[in-house]
């Protein structure tokens, strides 16, 4: 299941670097149209799944064990690393989910979020959907940039 998606942190720093409004949007496009797969597989998944929290825990878990298992040197993250995917995570992969399964996408993204925070040191986050985040984004701060 989901073979390959720790690939997905690959261009990280890149997409959140100088995150602005219009760079947001256009990061989540290019992010989507690469990994859209993943997350359409989640959903399928879920969706056709008799008991969905199990199968929405199952995903977590092997989502988790695969980022782990990809970014764990001598027995640990890094922490500037595991900084840098939380960020990712809230502005990126739960938007994603959300976009991906208008019915069970909150299921999948609140086992992926407590799966996440119980994996990972200093990684209890939250979420939101990719309107709201790209709603609190502002295209100039102070009329300086």
């Amino acid at each position: 299941m989901l073979q390959g998606i720790e690939g997905i942190f690959q261009d990280m720093q890149i997409m959140m670097k100088k995150l602005k409004k219009a760079t947001y949007e256009k990061n989540m496009n290019a992010f989507l149209e690469e990994n859209r797969h993943y997350f359409d597989e989640m959903a399928f998944y879920v969706a056709g799944a008799e008991d969905k929290e199990k199968a929405a825990g199952e995903i977590a878990k092997d989502f988790a064990d695969k980022v782990e298992q990809k970014n764990t040197v001598k027995g640990r993250i890094n922490g500037r690393l595991q900084a840098d995917m939380n960020f990712f995570m809230i502005y990126y992969v739960f938007p994603a989910v959300l976009m991906a399964d208008e019915v069970n996408g909150k299921l999948t993204a609140d086992a992926i979020c407590r799966e996440w925070g119980a994996r990972f040191k200093d990684s209890k986050i939250g979420y939101a959907d990719y309107d709201t985040i790209y709603g609190g984004f502002r295209e100039k701060i102070f009329g300086i940039f």
